[in-house]
């Protein structure tokens, strides 16, 4: 997987340790001479590099956050910030606000100078003090905005759509002649970045997540034929969803987007909610926000500002059908219905993502004062890499249903019911 540089790197760096170019990580490592040949994908090694392409006393840099909350965002950008400062001497750093819309000077705040002193307690704070968006900027406009202000590098931290948007900015600075390193730190809290062995917050998503269950848990254990519903995050992949059962051991059933279930019927997860409710007088659902989406026909859904497909809505949508269903059937129940989602993303990072951060983060800086870009920082095996921003555009990781992620979640529901054909 080669990655696009800049040109020939000149000039000696600061870190006294380094990383080879010829250096790669495989993305497979389990070798299985009856299974069918895999692909074979090796990845450039991220970290410090003998040389560097900018020059660290003149160079500017900038930062910008995009998409939703996660916990984690402050934490990168101090890092990226100390790195920068301390590490290669890089002293003019700014922070464009409000997404890709401060890229766009005509609707943009101006550019929030970053010192060590500015970002000393961030970290300790959920959300980003950069704030954020969804949506796309005039590619062109933008470009003119960073060569107007002599940024030399874009540090990107959003989504796999962001990253595109970044690809869209180095490529268009590359037309112009400006020499623009664009590298990107994958954000999602739903841990579904292609070829990223963990993104940060997810760990931290788990935790709250847990908490949260533990609550519904209370509630259902509480009363006679209790039942609690608990939506959380997870548009297109359920390892949230997953990781939270496992972690809680309280969890009934758990609906992620992987599997298609059956709603009625003699095999149906209604009748296995019954069952459940009848044999022992209680039962909590986790269903992640993806999960169902066929069960909902009909009605536009539209797109959000990043280009997402809007989803219905599967927690409201499971919590009527169970009242009418249980109605019906004429047994008694009390629902309770809890959606933690912004509660979960917009706290700060919990320890073990605030590991994960800095490393992002300083992996980030290496690659791009070596003049690397068009690049995300991804992590394989415990090793971090450096995966072309063209390769997530085709890829979305989802849960592999033969995993133990997925078997350890069955383990622990129990769970037996009709699964459609995906």
């Amino acid at each position: 997987m080669d990655i696009s540089v800049l040109g020939e790197a000149r000039h000696p760096s600061p870190i006294k340790y380094h990383v080879s170019d010829r250096a790669r990580v495989p993305f497979g490592v389990i070798i299985d001479p009856d299974a069918p040949p895999a692909e074979e994908l090796f990845f450039e090694v991220a970290g410090p590099r003998e040389r560097l392409f900018f020059d660290p006393a003149r160079t500017r840099a900038g930062i910008v956050t995009c998409g939703g909350l996660c916990p984690g965002m402050n934490n990168v950008i101090r890092s990226l910030v100390l790195q920068l400062h301390h590490g290669y001497g890089v002293r003019e750093i700014l922070g464009f606000t409000n997404g890709y819309l401060g890229l766009d000077p005509w609707r943009g705040s101006e550019p929030i100078p970053l010192t060590p002193e500015f970002v000393e307690d961030i970290h300790k704070e959920g959300g980003t003090v950069l704030n954020t968006s969804r949506g796309p900027v005039d590619v062109s406009v933008a470009v003119d905005n960073l060569i107007r202000r002599k940024v030399d590098i874009l540090f990107v931290v959003g989504g796999d759509g962001t990253q595109r948007g970044g690809a869209e900015l180095f490529r268009e600075a590359k037309l112009r002649g400006h020499a623009l390193a664009v590298v990107g730190i994958p954000k999602t809290i739903d841990n579904d970045v292609a070829f990223v062995t963990r993104t940060f917050g997810y760990v931290t998503a788990v935790d709250e997540a847990t908490k949260a269950i533990a609550c519904a848990h209370t509630e259902a254990h509480s009363v006679f034929n209790g039942i609690s519903l608990v939506k959380i995050m997870g548009r297109n992949a359920g390892f949230i969803a997953a990781g939270a059962t496992v972690a809680s051991q309280d969890v009934n059933f758990t609906l992620v987007p992987e599997v298609p279930f059956a709603l009625e019927g003699e095999n149906g997860f209604l009748s296995a909610l019954r069952e459940r409710v009848l044999k022992r007088a209680h039962a909590v659902i986790l269903v992640a926000e993806g999960a169902g989406q066929h069960l909902m026909a009909g009605g536009e859904e539209g797109r959000d500002a990043s280009g997402n497909v809007k989803l219905k809505d599967i927690g409201l949508f499971l919590r009527d059908r169970i009242e009418a269903y249980f109605k019906a059937e004429k047994i008694p129940f009390v629902l309770r219905y809890f959606d933690p989602s912004y509660m979960i993303r917009s706290v700060p990072a919990c320890a073990e993502d605030a590991v994960l951060c800095d490393f992002y983060a300083r992996n980030a800086v290496h690659a791009a004062m070596a003049g690397k870009t068009g690049l995300v920082i991804g992590q394989h095996h415990g090793v971090f890499t450096h995966v072309p921003i063209d390769l997530l555009a085709n890829r979305k990781k989802q849960l592999d249903l033969s995993s133990s992620a997925w078997q350890g979640a069955l383990a622990s529901t129990g769970q037996c019911f009709a699964q459609l054909p995906g």
